[in-house]
């Protein structure tokens, strides 16, 4: 009885008129469907609902800690911000009663309108499942989605360890980790999706499951390691822990000119031949626009996993003549995702576009071609910032793509691969339709040259894209239908796709 009070007290402050015996009769009928329900009967001693509504400080605070300036104009009707797994269970079950839309926050790291926000409805803010916790072997971390990897990272460092996610300080535990997650560690260790021992996961009739590989949801285990929003709100990631201390990093930049963009673009090319021979190296090449200078830049980020500077694997970058800065330095993990996260600031419009081909120098200096010439035509936009962005999916990565059953992305075994990643800035929105259509000209225009030269290929990056692109049938139609089939046996009713509109959908 105390559940159907909690939760029809959480209706009231809702606004929603719901009688207690309307409440009760549609909460047993949710359970009767599902006799191993394990949501809490009872909330934790001196739970309070943390609700909050436009103009107040919380609400306000909450909505100003979005990255992209369209996600941070969005205006939910309420703000939820649970405090346990056995809130977010009872929000899910009063939002079914309700048939109310909502959306879910980790980082709120996204690019574009209604990802982690919603118009109209209630978001539901992780900002208080905050929880970092070391296995005493430090072997395991326990992290709630409410964290940023800067977090994360600060609380393990002190034990010379870490865990596969996040390279920007301000991005959040849970978009990443259920979207892929590269990181720095990526070729010693796969992603992070790759690196989840168990998920808590509070599903859809409103019960909390224990979720690994072992557990009887070894399917929605491997659903998880890409599936996004679609099968359930994790409230707890149980990351496998590394050995890791300091790292040799940073970026040298160099002002762009035919010779320094060949000898970079067959460095990267060789890089990922070579890559196997020393996991512990990465590299993340840009091509920006500077508008204060109206010239183009190469900012070249290496990244070795060791306390070495200019380790031989990375020489080919290292060697190219003409850097105009470089931060390339001893560091650790944490201050390193500062540098990452000042080159990416929030508060601005923001559009993210992915595509994926094969490993070719040629094809670069191509997609870079096609990127200036389009970049040329906004130059005037004001505040703009564009920048396309090349990164090697190695196959030392993807050969842990399939450890633990494998996860959805549809790459293991597959590389080397070049990721790519269109990100573009601005201040207004009266300018977005230009900005969107010279984004989306560069992918179309890269793709089609991609094809037509036999490099093409379809995986798309769940955190690189645009709502406009359909990542899930980039996995494969078997994995896609996997996906749907493993959504309908945890979803019938199909609450994620329906009820949480956002992001990117099965469907």
């Amino acid at each position: 009885m105390r559940l159907f009070g909690f939760v029809f007290s959480l209706l009231l402050r809702l606004g929603i008129a719901y009688t207690l015996s309307e409440v009760e009769t549609q909460i047993s009928s949710y359970q009767a469907h599902n006799a191993t329900y394990t949501a809490a009967p009872t909330p934790p001693s001196g739970c309070q609902l943390a609700l909050s509504y436009p103009n107040s400080s919380t609400y306000e605070f909450e909505e100003s800690r979005y990255w992209a300036q369209q996600q941070a104009l969005t205006r939910p009707t309420c703000r939820f911000s649970p405090a346990s797994p056995e809130e977010v269970s009872l929000a899910v079950l009063a939002l079914r009663v309700t048939q109310c839309k909502f959306a879910v926050k980790s980082g709120g790291h996204a690019a574009f309108a209604g990802a982690s926000n919603i118009d109209g409805g209630v978001t539901i803010d992780l900002i208080n499942l905050n929880q970092i916790t070391l296995s005493s072997d430090k072997t395991q971390a326990s992290i709630g989605p409410g964290n940023v990897w800067y977090d994360v990272y600060n609380y393990l460092q002190p034990h010379n360890v870490t865990v596969i996610g996040g390279r920007v300080s301000a991005i959040g535990v849970g978009g990443l980790t259920l979207g892929g997650g590269m990181s720095f560690f990526s070729s010693q260790h796969g992603w992070a999706c790759d690196n989840v021992n168990s998920y808590e996961v509070v599903l859809a009739d409103g019960s909390i499951r224990q979720v690994s590989y072992s557990s009887p949801y070894s399917d929605l285990y491997w659903a998880l390691r890409g599936g996004g929003n679609n099968f359930g709100i994790v409230t707890r990631f149980d990351l496998a822990a590394y050995p890791q201390g300091d790292l040799w990093a940073g970026s040298d930049a160099f002002l762009y000119t035919n010779e320094t963009a060949a000898a970079i673009n067959d460095a990267f090319y060789f890089l990922g031949i070579n890559a196997p021979s020393d996991p512990y190296a990465q590299v993340i090449i840009a091509y920006a626009y500077a508008q204060s200078e109206d010239l183009f830049v190469i900012a070249s980020d290496l990244q070795y996993a060791k306390p070495v500077a200019n380790p031989p694997i990375l020489q080919n970058f290292t060697s190219v003549p003409g850097a105009i800065a470089s931060t390339l330095r001893i560091t650790d993990l944490s201050n390193l995702t500062v540098e990452f996260n000042n080159s990416n600031p929030g508060g601005f419009r923001q559009t993210y576009w992915t595509f994926t081909v094969q490993n070719n120098a040629a094809l670069m200096a191509d997609m870079v071609a096609i990127y200036m010439e389009e970049i040329d035509a906004i130059k005037n936009v004001t505040g703009v910032g564009p920048s396309i962005i090349f990164q090697l999916i190695t196959t030392d990565m993807t050969d842990h793509f399939s450890k633990n059953g494998g996860n959805a992305l549809g790459l293991a075994g597959q590389g080397p691969l070049n990721l790519i990643n269109v990100d573009i800035s601005w201040s207004n929105a009266s300018d977005d339709e230009r900005v969107l259509a010279a984004a989306q000209n560069i992918v179309d225009r890269s793709v089609a040259v991609a094809c037509a030269k036999g490099l093409d290929h379809p995986y798309l990056y769940q955190n690189y894209a645009s709502y406009q692109q359909d990542v899930f049938a980039s996995y494969g139609a078997d994995n896609l239908a996997k996906l749907r089939s493993i959504s309908t046996k945890y979803d019938p009713q199909r609450v994620w796709q329906k009820l949480q509109p956002g992001y990117f959908k099965l469907g």
